[in-house]
This record gives structure tokens, C-alpha cells and sequence, in this order.
């Protein structure tokens, strides 16, 4: 095998860190060469480009890939055995983004205040939610820290590949949809009106069909505006409707119902949930403490709802598949896995199977409703541009019946 070169960035026992180049055959023999010298590799591989990206303002949308780093780094560290605030500080030097640096280095000031970790990461909601928090807390009462971020590392690389799949599934139907669209709008506004002039004569009788298509168009241009302000409108309700308790409660069961597009979203937060139990049960929270957690991170409110009912038949002491069942939110799979968990002990590797089966299951699901939706967007398309040509060979091959 050829050698080639490999960048690293390592720990040294002062706690520093070192970058270089070192050229090997494999990254195992850069790893092994740069432990040799005393040093704790934290990354090798090819060089890391810098992307403009990285220096845009963050409006939020990397929230969760610096969190998935933020974990990431300090799992190889701490597993590495570098102390946590060493950990955070090299963490700091490392964060590309300058709105994430300065949230990690206000967690490190505030633990060399005094501050637990879980308690200065909670100082931050925006970017932690309650099951990392608590995960963390856990972490730090049983001082396995190491192993918490290698778990939470894994959680949040989960979540993250899983919803960058689900919204790069439904970025094309988006885009067909808009453009078939505007391409009718675009038909309608600009090429018939400029067709319908053939027509003003008085004297020429026009199709019926033609005729549709005319009063159509009519109303578009002139109507237009009015359809473009109502659309807003009724947005602008519908979104500040459904940010209400109500309002959500009913679009999130409405949702839920749509063909194909609700069973995905189902599974989809079903193996959201089923991951953070996973989680949460595999390091030893409170099943009624993680039921709760796992209700905060839900993005349906129904399917959250339902599971705050759970957590109370699992204070009534009746386990935990049967008041999964009863509430009829998650496929009926799920509570099966979870009496075979509860029957041999092992709920938290039930947990993680059944994560694992609903991503895919998820995958799956969006692939059907994406094949479908295709389709009918172009059908649709070709259904109403054809009826628009349609209507206006009908009107140019009637010309010839014109009385002269």
C-alpha cells in the first residue's frame, strides 16, 4: 500500500494541542506513531477545508451540528483521559463558529466558578435539551463522563443524519411543486393574454374550451394580487394558530392522518423517541424521569402527550408496553418490543432495536410518499399545461371558420 500524508491534531501531556502532517499507510499507523510520542490523537485524516460557510452569521440552522461536535470532541477526550476543563478549553480552540465558542467558553467559566457541568450546559436551552442535561447529570453522579458523551455522540449523529434525510427526501417534491406552479401562473399571466388577442374580433366564434381558458386567465391577471395577499393572510393565521396549545394539538393529529406522509411522521417519532430512551434507560435515569425527557425532545404534541400518559401507567405500576398500547399513537410493533424488553430485562437494548427498526422504517416511508407525490405533481402539471395547449389548437384550427 502507497503512504500518504496525514494530518492530525493531537494532545500532549501538558494538556496542549499539536497539529501536523505525518505520512503513513493507514490512519491506525498515524494514530499508533503519534501515541509512541507521548501524544492522544484527536483527529487524523485528509486536511480539513475551510469552507465561507464557516464564517456566515449562524441564524440557528447549525445549532445542531455544533452540538453534534461539542459532543463528539469531548467524547474522544475525555475518553482519551484529558480533564474535563482541559477538555472544554481545547474544545473552544477547535469550534469554528464564533457564536458556538462563545457559549462553550461561558460553560467552562462558569465550571471553574463551581458550577456543575449539567448545570452550566442548562444555562444554554437554546442549544441543550433537557435529555442531554440529564444525560450529563447522570454522567457526572456515576463519573462515567466519558461514556455518556460517546452515547450522546452516537444519539445526536443519529438524529442528525435522520432528519438531514428526511428533508433532503422532500426538498425535490418541493421544488417540482413550486415550479409546475409557477410555470401555470406563468402561462396564465403572460402567454394566454398575449394569445387572446388573436380573439378580438368580434366576429370570431370561440370554443367553449377556449373560452374557459380566456375567463381563467382573465381573473388571474386581474385577481392576482388579491389571491397573492389572501394566501399570505391565511398563512400568517395558520401559523400563529397552530403556535397555540390548541391550535397545535389539532395540526399535529392532522398530520398524523395525512396518507402516507402521517405514517412516516409517525415512525419518525417513533424512533426519535425510542433513540433518547435508549439513551436515557442505558444510563441508568428513572424510566418515569426519561419518559418525561423523551415527551420535551418530541416535535408531534400528540405523540408527546401520549407519552406523558405512559409515564403515569408506569407510576400505577403497570409497566410500560401496555399503557404504550393503549394510547394507539405508536405502531403496534413498538409496545410488542418493549413487553419482550420488559419480559427479559433488557429494555434499553430493546429500546435501541426499536430505534433502529423505525429509522429505517422511516427511511422507507418518506421513499413511498416522495415516489408517490412525484407522480401526482407532474400528472397534474401535464393535465393542466396540456388542457391550456388543448384549448388553444382548438382555438387556431376554428379560425378557419371565420366568416369572411
Amino acid at each position: 500500500m502507497a503512504s500518504a500524508s496525514f494530518h492530525y491534531r493531537a494532545v500532549a501531556a501538558d494538556g496542549k494541542l499539536r497539529t501536523g502532517v505525518i505520512t503513513a499507510d493507514t490512519t491506525a499507523s498515524v494514530a499508533r506513531e503519534l501515541r509512541r510520542q507521548g501524544l492522544t490523537p484527536v483527529y487524523v485524516g485528509a486536511e480539513e477545508k475551510k469552507s465561507l460557510a464557516f464564517n456566515l452569521p449562524s441564524f440557528g440552522g447549525n445549532r445542531r451540528r455544533d452540538v453534534l461536535f461539542f459532543t463528539q470532541e469531548l467524547s474522544t477526550l475525555l475518553n482519551s483521559g484529558v480533564p474535563l476543563d482541559r477538555a472544554l478549553t481545547i474544545t473552544t480552540e477547535l469550534t469554528t463558529h464564533a457564536q458556538f465558542r462563545a457559549i462553550v467558553s461561558d460553560i467552562l467559566r462558569s465550571i471553574k466558578g463551581g458550577k456543575s457541568l449539567a448545570d452550566s450546559l442548562a444555562l444554554h436551552p437554546q442549544y441543550f435539551s433537557d435529555l442531554f442535561i440529564n444525560m450529563v447529570r447522570a454522567g457526572e453522579a456515576s463519573g462515567s463522563l466519558g461514556g455518556i458523551f460517546e452515547r450522546l455522540s452516537e444519539f445526536e449523529k443519529s438524529r442528525d443524519q435522520l432528519r438531514g434525510y428526511i428533508i433532503s427526501s422532500m426538498i425535490y417534491p418541493a421544488v417540482l411543486a413550486c415550479v409546475g406552479a409557477g410555470s401555470i401562473f406563468i402561462l396564465l399571466d403572460f402567454v394566454v393574454p398575449r394569445f387572446a388577442s388573436i380573439f378580438e374580433d368580434g366576429r370570431m366564434q370561440i370554443p367553449t374550451p377556449t373560452k374557459i381558458m380566456l375567463d381563467v386567465s382573465k381573473v388571474v391577471q386581474d385577481w392576482s394580487w388579491v389571491v397573492a395577499l389572501a394566501i399570505i393572510g391565511v398563512s400568517v393565521a395558520f401559523r400563529l394558530y397552530t403556535r397555540t396549545v390548541a391550535g397545535k394539538s389539532w395540526w399535529d393529529g392532522t398530520r398524523l392522518r395525512i396518507p402516507l406522509l402521517g405514517e412516516a411522521l409517525r415512525k419518525a417519532e417513533t424512533s426519535r423517541f425510542a433513540r433518547a430512551m435508549s439513551t436515557l434507560v442505558g444510563n441508568s435515569v428513572p424510566l418515569v424521569q426519561s419518559l418525561h425527557i423523551s415527551a420535551g425532545i418530541l416535535y408531534n404534541s400528540r405523540m408527546a402527550n401520549a407519552l406523558k400518559d405512559v409515564a403515569q401507567g408506569v407510576k400505577r405500576g403497570e409497566g410500560l408496553a401496555q399503557p404504550l398500547a393503549k394510547t394507539k399513537m405508536f405502531p403496534a410493533l413498538a409496545s410488542h418490543l418493549l413487553t419482550v424488553g420488559e419480559e427479559t430485562g433488557k429494555l434499553d437494548q430493546m429500546f435501541a432495536r426499536m430505534a433502529d427498526i423505525y429509522e429505517e422504517e422511516t427511511r422507507s416511508s418518506i421513499k413511498r410518499f416522495t415516489s408517490a407525490f412525484e407522480p401526482m405533481v407532474i400528472l397534474a402539471m401535464g393535465l393542466i399545461v396540456g388542457g391550456l395547449v388543448l384549448s388553444m389548437l382548438i382555438a387556431i384550427t376554428s379560425i378557419n371558420d371565420v366568416a369572411i
